[in-house]
């Protein structure tokens, strides 16, 4: 076997020992053949990093390293060019004068390397340029300029606006450089996490081609099922590909659905199915965005945004959703284009993975316990498996009794039947179950239905102070959403849940079996 590339981000590392390597060679080639101005938008540890060193290494005419790839036969290896790597991936800036520091490094760094001398230019944005002129002249040759990370200082700062802000406006002073700089360049390529409207970062480049939702790109980064398959036979023998696939596959940019490679590396590593990807971040900040703003988390199962809003954002105007997707925790179920010139997209979970940790994040929000919160988790699981709803409402119970008032004292949700039902959703999605929120029939949407072996369990959630003792039963079956899965060979469980907005709990829970 040969080596797992975790961690490798360079190119010459990838190649100059025997890793497994997928071949996204042929992306270089057809995206020189075709612009000259690019812009790709991916969640992180996606590839991304390795792609640009990639191509640094092809316009720097390093044929050595592409030796039974695509490139090798499909370059002019004869030419080469000067190349300005930027990016800001290591590190967290925290302030104006850290980011400023980190661009003088950068621009020295590859002063260093081409042997120019010290910049005359008193400014960022001048030595940026001043560079460019001077390789250029040097090399005789026109400049490749690759962008990796060029967000990274704004999302290390988005919860503090007033610096996110301060942050993308010296950065946007930066990258004005490449308008004027047109003469000078052969190629350019900005890659990073989210997608910030180009009037906000990129005014003025107005021929910079965002291949993001482009369906000839969308398997750039990320391992298709084929690349996989081939590539990594050998350690997929005696595996479960089913669940593999069910964990970690799902990722859609409107094209085949690929794989997380840091995942997949990991898994091979481990042998063992863990939230790999999740736990290299905290998404904090899209916490805080869910609950101040009352987000019914269940509907994210079926999220549907129009295009303008899966876009872009900016600082000052952040949409959650928006967020979501841009980091990786929704993708594209499918398009939508019965309009012409609009588009919708429906979002959807990618797979397990995201789907379980987040849930499972929320719900650590919630609670001081972290440690009894994974306790009842272990016994939920048990409740269902063992058809014990006793056991099921003295879990829930517990659980509502545990977040802190003062946490109530700052979100006033407990009037809010949403916010309970998105509790049970969380802690199932959590568990691994399947579960449908809002699920439809001809009578009306079940708040929330579970499957597991030979069960269906529908949910009904009501505030007592707002709809009356006895509410939830009766609507359950008034409504008859158990006819939508008569028929299914599955014991259907009706579970009517009423809670008290003065105590924050659960006041009734009834279960009944439909004959």
């Amino acid at each position: 076997m040969k080596k797992l590339p975790i961690g490798i981000q360079s190119f010459e590392a990838m190649r100059s020992e025997p890793h497994y390597y997928v071949d996204k060679t042929s992306f270089v080639k057809i995206l020189m053949d075709s612009g000259k101005y690019y812009f790709l938008s991916r969640p992180r540890r996606f590839g991304k990093s390795l792609f640009v060193d990639t191509m640094r290494q092809a316009f720097s005419g390093k044929k050595q390293y592409f030796q039974g790839l695509y490139l090798e036969d499909n370059w002019d290896w004869n030419t080469s060019y000067p190349v300005i790597h930027i990016s800001f991936g290591s590190g967290v800036m925290e302030s104006l004068e850290e980011l400023g520091l980190t661009q003088m490094e950068i621009l020295d760094r590859n002063c260093r390397f081409y042997g120019i001398e010290q910049l005359d230019s008193p400014t960022i944005k001048g030595k940026f340029f001043e560079l460019i002129e001077r390789l250029h002249e040097k090399f005789e040759s026109k400049v490749v300029v690759l962008i990796d990370e060029y967000d990274k200082p704004i999302l290390d700062n988005i919860a503090n606006k007033s610096l996110a802000i301060e942050i993308r406006e010296k950065l946007k002073n930066l990258y004005s450089v490449l308008k004027d700089a047109d003469v000078h360049l052969k190629f350019v390529f900005i890659t990073g996490v989210s997608k910030f409207s180009k009037v906000s970062l990129f005014s003025g480049l107005n021929n910079l081609q965002d291949i993001t939702m482009n369906p000839a790109y969308a398997t750039l980064c990320g391992y298709t099922q084929s690349e996989l398959d081939m590539v990594f036979a050998d350690q997929l023998e005696g595996l479960d590909k089913d669940r593999i696939r069910q964990w970690y596959n799902g990722y859609s940019w409107l094209g085949e659905r690929v794989y997380n490679p840091f995942d997949i590396l990991l898994y091979f590593s481990e042998r063992q199915f863990r939230s790999f990807w999740f736990e290299t971040g905290t998404p904090r900040f899209l916490i805080t965005l869910l609950m101040e703003g009352h987000y019914s988390i269940p509907s994210i199962e079926q999220l549907y945004l129009g295009e303008e809003l899966i876009d872009s954002f900016d600082v000052d105007r952040i949409r959650v959703e928006t967020l979501l997707f841009q980091t990786g925790y929704l993708t594209i179920e499918r398009m939508d284009e019965k309009m012409v010139g609009r588009r919708s997209y429906q979002l959807a979970y990618p797979n397990m993975e995201v789907k379980s940790s987040l849930n499972r994040w929320i719900l650590n929000e919630l609670v001081d316990d972290v440690v009894a919160k994974s306790a009842n988790e272990t016994s939920l699981i048990r409740a269902i498996q063992e058809k014990s709803f006793n056991d099921l409402r003295d879990i829930f119970h517990r659980f509502f009794a545990s977040i802190p008032h003062d946490w109530y004292r700052k979100n006033q949700l407990s009037g809010y039947e949403g916010y309970y039902a998105s509790i049970f959703y969380c802690y199932f999605a959590a568990c691994g179950f399947e579960i449908r929120a809002e699920d439809a029939t001809n009578h009306g949407r079940m708040d929330l239905s579970l499957f597991y072996d030979d069960i269906c369990c529908i949910f009904e959630f009501k505030v007592l102070e707002n709809a009356g003792e006895g509410s939830a039963m009766a609507q359950l079956k008034d409504r008859k959403y158990h006819e939508k899965y008569q028929g299914s060979g599955k014991e259907i469980y009706l579970v009517a849940v009423e809670f008290s907005k003065k105590d924050r709990n659960i006041e009734n829970f009834e279960v009944e079996t439909v004959a």
